[in-house]
């Protein structure tokens, strides 16, 4: 869809309003801002693509600021993942910026509030400050270190900076409303007391400042017009003016916070707590396994930019939460691929077929489309011989008027090459099939031009030469969780949820042009879905995973009855 035929998203609409008022475009600029405590998942995926998004709209710079202000979970680790997600979604920043670039610049203004007397250091346990705080409907009461003079919270608070004091000794508090209807109002913690060495600044600070504290002040540093935040911030936008009022220069831009709907998807949790529980559990291999909804999961699964970039796109952003199918994301990978992937043939579920009128030894490099979809992909040669594997579900015994694959008597075409017909089988002791004989049309060879290869044949199926066969582990990945919401029953553990037949490897036999593929390359095997080399793969052993299947295998499962 063009930019000029799209209509404008709720956002959208609240900054052409800000242009008309007053605003000037190069007043505009965005962020987005992330915690670089856990990997990035495909929540945020929207909001990189909103914030971004709104950056090219507006050809308006936009920085990617951490949230650096708890060191007790922030790692460089999560810093370096976010950064290349970022980057491989397709999106370059302005700046790169840190809450904890502005410790000194949130510590000097702090000290301003005490003086003013709009803050104040609190020595009460934390299960005292949070008794004092009330209830929705009833109001708090002050603590009783409210009324500390200046000179008192001027010198504790210096303590707290010097490290003179405990972790949970002391806080710093806004003196703001105990009996505001919007319970963040009623004293607010500022700073707390934490003696752990940070990600950047090690151990020069003793005190770390909270969220709500650091938050809008760092968009009035950085001059950010739009502060966009999820919808569970909505009641913090009080507090986020309130500070802002306090400090603001009337001559310089004041950052304005709106919300937006958080999209949750289906049958996946994104919860950065339940994630880790997942990864320590040993449910999944790490942050980037293929299950993962995490952007390096994804991106590791075989999902393309392009792909989760028209997913952001089509699900917009909305002013109510809810739960978006997964399956509509995997119509979005579905869809790129089938326009940017070579197909290729590999076999699953080997069952060996033997076609007894083809001269023993003998080979032929038949003519292969690598992409219909794309001209400009061309052709390659795959091999041909008298020994071939094709899926064992592709062949039966008998079989009803509807089965178009094949069956003892029955004919089909081999993908690109002739048409068979079953002539016999072979059991194992256990009656199960494990050869099937065949005989074949000599004329009837796909582009030969013949009148025998003109003729229709209602079954096509996928193979590959036996001799020329490579094999590869594969890994066929299905959804993580059999429940849309795993996380949102209250009488059962999301882990009650875990797909058991989320991972299925096997032994793959695949065309020998696949031979030379490298980790990240994407693929569709023909009939069987879209795949990509993983990152274990090493010379001469390669992996593969499912990205998605060729259709939604989950959509019957999810009707209800």
């Amino acid at each position: 869809m063009g930019e000029e035929e799209r209509s404008l998203n709720f956002i959208e609409h609240i900054i052409e309003d800000d242009l008309e008022s007053g605003y000037g475009r190069e007043d505009l600029r965005f962020r987005f801002p992330p915690e670089p405590n856990g990997y990035l998942h495909i929540g945020h995926a929207s909001s990189i693509c909103l914030n971004f998004g709104l950056g090219l709209r507006y050809d308006a710079p936009v920085n990617l600021r951490f949230d650096d202000t708890n060191p007790a979970k922030e790692e460089k680790e999560y810093v370096e993942a976010i950064k290349r997600d970022v980057a491989w979604l397709g999106y370059e920043w302005d700046t790169e910026r840190y809450a904890s670039d502005y410790f000194g610049q949130l510590y000097d203004w702090a000290v301003e509030l005490i003086k003013q007397g709009k803050a104040y250091v609190d020595s009460q346990t934390s299960e005292e400050i949070a008794a004092q705080k009330g209830t929705p409907t009833e109001p708090g009461s002050a603590s009783p270190c409210r009324d500390r003079s200046v000179e008192e919270n001027l010198r504790l608070f210096e303590g707290m900076k010097n490290g003179d004091f405990k972790e949970g000794e002391h806080v710093l508090r806004a003196k703001i409303d105990m009996a505001s209807a919007n319970m963040l109002m009623r004293d607010p913690v500022m700073y707390r007391v934490l003696h752990k060495a940070h990600h950047r600044t090690n151990t020069d600070w003793c005190i770390y400042p909270l969220y709500d504290w650091t938050h809008g002040e760092s968009d009035y540093i950085e001059q950010v017009s739009h502060s966009l935040c999820t919808l569970e911030f909505l009641p913090h936008r009080e507090l986020y003016d309130w500070f802002l009022d306090q400090l603001v220069d009337s001559a310089k831009l004041r950052p304005k916070q709106r919300e937006f709907a958080r999209r949750n998807l289906s049958h996946t949790v994104v919860s950065k707590r339940k994630l880790l529980q997942l990864v320590e559990s040993g449910v999944v291999n790490g942050w980037d396994d293929p299950r993962m909804p995490t952007i390096s999961g994804l991106r590791r699964r075989g999902y393309t930019p392009e792909s989760i970039r028209n997913f952001a796109e089509t699900i917009g952003i909305a002013k109510r939460d809810n739960v978006v199918d997964v399956s509509l994301l995997e119509f979005h990978v579905r869809e790129h691929l089938n326009k940017i992937t070579p197909r290729v043939m590999a076999v699953l579920n080997p069952l060996k077929l033997v076609i007894a009128n083809y001269e023993e030894g003998k080979e032929e490099w038949l003519d292969a489309e690598n992409n219909p979809e794309d001209e400009s992909a061309g052709s390659r040669k795959i091999p041909f011989s008298r020994e071939l594997y094709i899926e064992q579900e592709d062949f039966r015994e008998e079989a009803n008027r509807k089965f178009f694959r094949l069956k003892l008597g029955g004919e089909v075409r081999l993908k690109n090459g002739y048409i068979i017909k079953a002539e016999s089988c072979t059991k194992d002791v256990e009656g199960n099939v494990i050869e099937v004989q065949c005989t074949y049309d000599p004329k009837s060879k796909s582009g030969s031009g013949t009148e025998e290869s003109l003729r229709k044949v209602k079954g096509t199926l996928h193979w590959v030469s036996i001799p020329h066969a490579i094999t590869a582990e594969v890994r066929l990945y299905d959804r993580l969780f059999t429940d849309a919401t795993p996380d949102a029953h209250k009488d059962k553990d999301f882990m009650e949820f875990v797909n058991p037949d989320s991972l299925h490897k096997v032994t793959g036999y695949l065309e020998p042009s696949l031979k030379d593929a490298q980790v990240g390359d994407r693929f569709q095997f023909q009939r069987l879905g879209y795949f990509n080399v993983d990152t274990d793969s090493k010379p001469g052993e390669l992996v593969f995973n499912r990205t998605v299947t060729l259709r939604d295998t989950w959509a019957k499962l999810d009707q209800k009855p």
